[in-house]
């Protein structure tokens, strides 16, 4: 029914975001950087690492030394991606068992309805926890590479492709929230209270049924 597939296509955006989140997370190229010195190599930073590619395609990363000299938007960026991936992955697997087509709930259909509502919650924070980061460090690198005081010649950091990977598995995640929102509000819906009409048989008198 189209309630099946509401509740499959909530579960698939809510894995395609969790996986963009994933690619995110460990993808290095948050901020990129060249400059005008050394055109053949790009700098790219991530939250775990640093690396050079070279116009060859030679990359060499290096990873931190410490989380004491890590910057403090690097290490946000850390805690809530994670939290982020945590967030995720426990919502697909409370909303799997909550699928109509899944028979491991069977009879309880109000069982079904609360693994449903409570993936969705989880999976709209794991959304927020995404696109914080991704927002914040695009925010401070719009600051910096504007920043006045800074002297021309000097190089600025640029958006990576990770920014971009964050936002959109973030978006998803919203996304499937609000499916699998939508999903139990649909079944609380479709199951309004029948009214009793009064009918009458020639050999029973008057009874109630519902319409």
């Amino acid at each position: 029914s189209s309630r099946w597939v509401l509740q499959l296509l909530a579960v698939s955006v809510a894995a395609a975001g969790w996986l963009s989140a994933l690619a995110a997370t460990l993808m290095t190229s948050w901020l990129t950087l060249s400059t005008e010195l050394l055109p053949s190599e790009t700098y790219h930073l991530g939250l775990w690492e640093t690396c050079v590619v070279q116009d060859l395609g030679l990359l060499e990363c290096r990873p931190y030394d410490g989380l004491l000299g890590l910057p403090p938007d690097i290490k946000l960026a850390r805690v809530l991606m994670c939290g982020s991936l945590g967030a995720g992955l426990l919502a697909v697997l409370l909303a799997i068992p909550g699928l109509g087509l899944v028979n491991g709930c069977r009879g309880h259909a109000g069982r079904k309805t609360a693994l449903r509502a409570a993936g969705g919650i989880l999976v709209l924070l794991a959304g927020v926890l995404g696109l914080v980061p991704a927002s914040y460090v695009a925010h401070l690198t719009v600051l910096r590479f504007f920043d006045p005081s800074l002297p021309d010649v000097v190089p600025r950091w640029e958006f990576g492709d990770a920014l971009f990977c964050g936002w959109t598995g973030g978006v998803l995640q919203l996304v499937a929230g609000a499916l699998l929102l939508a999903s139990c509000m649909w079944r609380c819906s479709g199951h309004a209270h029948r009214l009793p009409v009064a009918t009458t048989t020639r050999s029973h008198g008057s009874r109630m049924e519902y319409v």
